[in-house]
């Protein structure tokens, strides 16, 4: 999800090629270094605390302004992904997919389309984006059902039997949870999630470029910030990430930086963006 920071000046330029995957996080210029070890206040806890008051309203006003045209069709979703058309225990089984903070349905309209062998569970914490999945021209109750639900607190088995779904995606949604309430959201996954579930997860990592933009006043604790909109982004660790899953019962069986050059040629700018893209399965003995 894009952050709205401020931008600041970018003379360098990233060594690494236009996408590449590493176990190391971004190298930091000395400039940037300085700019991170200067940004030392925290939002007052005043504020931090309306800011989780207001969070389900913040997302809900992102969505009344951008309706379905912020995001862009996620197409890459099954090339990043490779072998989530190769979760089936079986050949012609039908796939159970949840999407964890669907959105407008960026995601799961292009899985709809290119996979007739599936049905997918989509909720978000924004209601409103939960009413423009349903008004898509693709959505069908025979092989969706969107819904409604904060992972922090709402019980997803309202809505999925326990230990019914193959696979789990988490896109750009962790980071957007303040991180004290992480873990419930894992472990409510984990539970719908079959023995040999596996959830792919791509979100921001350590470092981004939109990390980096944030102007002084901010920042809400290390490595999370606010954006104007009142929307909230964290930024990932591998350490971090694999610390999660694994107290939430999960195995880690990929989890790597993905470094990437984003040019924008309006601006004349090449800028480093740095996510965190990986795969954690639920013990198949568990």
């Amino acid at each position: 999800m894009s952050a709205s920071g401020e931008s600041v000046s970018l003379e360098y330029r990233p060594v690494f090629p236009p996408q590449s995957t590493v176990v190391r996080e971004r190298s930091l210029t000395p400039e940037e270094m300085e700019k991170l070890g200067n940004d030392r206040v925290l939002v007052s806890d005043f504020k931090q605390q309306k800011l989780e008051t207001d969070a389900q309203k913040n997302w809900d006003l992102f969505y009344k302004r951008n309706t379905t045209n912020f995001f862009k069709d996620r197409h890459w979703t099954t090339r990043e992904f490779d072998e989530l058309k190769n979760c089936r225990e079986s050949e012609g089984q039908k796939l159970v997919l949840l999407e964890a903070g669907c959105g407008v349905g960026n995601c799961i309209f292009p899985l709809l389309e290119e996979d007739l062998n599936i049905f997918i569970y989509a909720c978000d914490f924004s209601p409103r984006a939960v009413e423009f999945v349903k008004k898509n021209a693709l959505y069908c109750t025979e092989r969706c059902l969107a819904f409604q639900c904060d992972l922090t607190k709402d019980d997803l088995q309202a809505n999925i039997q326990v230990g019914t779904v193959d696979v789990a995606t988490l896109i750009f949604v962790l980071s957007a949870i303040h991180p004290d309430k992480m873990q419930k959201s894992l472990e409510q996954i984990y539970k719908v999630l079959r023995p040999g579930g596996i959830v792919f997860f791509r979100d921001y990592g350590l470092y981004d470029h939109a990390m980096l933009r944030f102007k002084s006043g901010n920042k809400l604790g290390e490595n999370f910030y606010v954006r104007q909109d009142g929307t909230r982004s964290f930024f990932f660790s591998r350490e971090y990430l694999a610390g999660l899953f694994q107290n939430a019962g999960f195995e880690t069986l990929v989890n790597e930086y993905v470094l990437r050059e984003t040019v924008n040629k309006k601006e004349g700018l090449c800028v480093p963006r740095v996510f965190l893209q990986s795969k954690f399965r639920r013990p198949v003995h568990s």
